[in-house]
């Protein structure tokens, strides 16, 4: 069992920078791979980033290539997502997920458990 809380959202203004915390329980967490994915108003959910277990390998969407950056810390439990360069257009509420393989949660957007979101909002 693997429970995870976000946190870190907030106002920001275009071109700022935050960075998400997802803090996981569990003692199995250094073994799963962790995604973020992010639900604008009216749209569906997408996938932004994964790391793998190991955290040798890492995957994001084409958008925010270049801009955010995934990293895990398993001696804490914690993966962060640093996004910088913020754009009206990544105003979401902002998940991260853990699923036993990293390109399960990049091809198909399924997570084993999945956190409760926290709010990111860049105002144009």
């Amino acid at each position: 069992q693997v429970e995870l809380v976000e946190s870190g959202g907030g106002l920001v203004q275009v071109g700022g920078s935050l960075r998400l915390s997802c803090a996981a329980s569990g003692r199995t967490f250094s073994r799963y791979a962790i995604g973020w994915f992010r639900q604008a108003p009216g749209k569906a959910r997408e996938f932004v980033a994964a790391l793998s277990w190991t955290g040798g390998t890492t995957y994001y969407t084409d958008s925010v290539q270049g801009r955010f950056t995934i990293s895990r810390d398993n001696a804490s439990n914690t993966v962060y997502l640093q996004m910088d360069k913020l754009r009206p257009e990544d105003t979401a509420v902002y998940y991260c997920a853990a699923a036993r393989d990293a390109v399960v949660l990049v091809t198909t957007g399924r997570g084993d458990y999945w956190g409760q979101g926290t709010q990111v909002t860049v105002p144009s």
